[in-house]
């Protein structure tokens, strides 16, 4: 990464084009070392968290890699014993300065002490070890549960050079003589683009629509709507109990939180009160729409060959408006299926209610070959496919056979469903 390290300062461009010489200069250390191959992949197409914390939390910088070690055989083996899986962000190293949240989670999160400088609420750093997890139902794989990543590399000091599709450097060890194994790079995808700005500056519609005072700021001004639209059904304003997380009242999956009985999920509110027909001109039920928060214009996290080579579009897959805001839906479970029968049928059964926990062929994971959820390969972002380059020499899902095989098996060999052997 010396190359890396004297370059940086000419910006992301050229850090990106060091992560890709990296990649293709070294094909046989980032796909396999010929005994070993490494799957991985971030549990989401887009992470999304809080401009800023100091009045307002809704999602806190989280990021989530899962991976998959793979010993090339007649036939491959899983391996979770033996090796350790390392994570780096060559180039993003910290996170402190690039975010407030380090000054207000404690508070957000009814934290026993203060959150330790650029460690996650789930104990992980920039860099680190991954888990294994031993799941009888979701299966063996590796976990790097709540990575509090930015878009911003250390040199953007400016923090006005945002790229949402960061690089994370996955390294497998043999755990006694620390020998690599096998090496790939894996978008850590991560935005603080949600800023609710169309609707909630000063002049917006949502602010100049009510008897509230602007207070030149979006976050207090979302705060302010809703003590107004509130008014009497909690004791103390929200402006007078900043910072405020959201599911504290509101449930959230998203986080695990349960919110206050009686009181409707983060989800179903938002969607439900911006379902209104005086919005929907604003959020019209469209993708152009779906990015007025999820998480942005600049963003754009639909990247996927869904969206790029058959028009598919957030509304083909998820409902309107009205069916996301439904009130039976269980939000961040509720979601759509690949095995639907407007889409791939089941032919392509999922074993899991989502994608993103669902296996394939021989156990691998879906995202394993065809990667997250709105980043479906090949994607739209050359850094998704990177993966897919080193191990198979092309972008597109993995189909490959020898990069787990020793041999290729005879075609009728393959099964895309999962078949459990127990």
């Amino acid at each position: 990464m010396n190359m890396l390290k004297r370059s940086k300062k000419l910006g992301w461009i050229t850090v990106s084009i060091s992560l890709v010489l990296i990649a293709f200069s070294a094909p046989q250390t980032y796909a396999c070392t010929g005994r070993y191959v490494i799957l991985a992949w971030n549990n989401l197409g887009m992470h999304c968290y809080n401009p800023s914390f100091r009045d307002i939390g809704v999602l806190p910088p989280y990021n989530v890699l899962w991976a998959q070690v793979i010993k090339v055989g007649d036939p491959p083996q899983f391996v979770t014993t033996g090796i350790t899986i390392q994570y780096r962000f060559p180039g993003n190293t910290y996170s402190v300065g690039k975010t407030d949240f380090w000054s207000y989670a404690q508070q957000l999160f009814n934290l026993a002490a203060p959150l330790p400088p650029n460690t996650g609420l789930a104990g992980k750093g920039l860099s680190g070890v991954m888990d294994v997890v031993q799941d009888p139902v979701l299966g063996d794989h590796f976990e790097a549960v709540g990575i509090p990543l930015t878009e911003y590399y250390d040199w953007d000091k400016k923090l006005s050079n945002p790229n949402p599709f960061q690089l994370a450097e996955i390294t497998v060890r043999d755990a006694t003589t620390k020998k690599i194994l096998a090496q790939t790079l894996s978008v850590a995808p991560v935005s603080s683009e949600l800023s609710c700005i169309t609707c909630h500056a000063d002049t917006a519609d949502a602010t100049t629509r009510y008897p509230i005072n602007p207070t030149g700021q979006v976050e207090t001004n979302i705060l302010a709507l809703h003590d107004y639209l509130n008014s009497g059904k909690y004791p103390t304003p929200l402006m007078n109990s900043r910072p405020v997380l959201c599911a504290s009242c509101h449930s959230s999956n998203a986080l695990g939180a349960p919110g206050v009985a009686g009181i409707s999920s983060l989800s179903f509110a938002m969607h439900n009160h911006h379902n209104e027909d005086l919005v929907m001109d604003i959020m019209p039920d469209t993708t152009a729409g779906c990015y007025n928060c999820h998480p942005g214009t600049k963003t754009r996290c639909l990247r996927d060959t869904m969206s790029q080579s058959f028009s598919l579009n957030c509304t083909t897959c998820h409902g309107n408006m009205a069916d996301v805001a439904s009130p039976v839906r269980n939000p961040w479970v509720t979601l759509p299926r690949c095995d639907n029968t407007s889409c791939h049928g089941n032919g392509y059964a999922m074993d899991q209610p989502l994608y993103r926990n669902s296996r394939g062929h021989g156990g691998v994971y879906c995202a394993g070959c065809h990667d997250s959820p709105h980043a479906i390969t090949p994607s739209r972002q050359t850094a998704d496919s990177l993966k897919f380059y080193a191990l198979q020499g092309h972008a597109g899902s993995l189909k490959k056979c020898t990069v787990c095989h020793l041999t290729r098996p005879t075609a009728s060999a393959f099964k895309h469903y999962w078949a459990s052997p127990q």
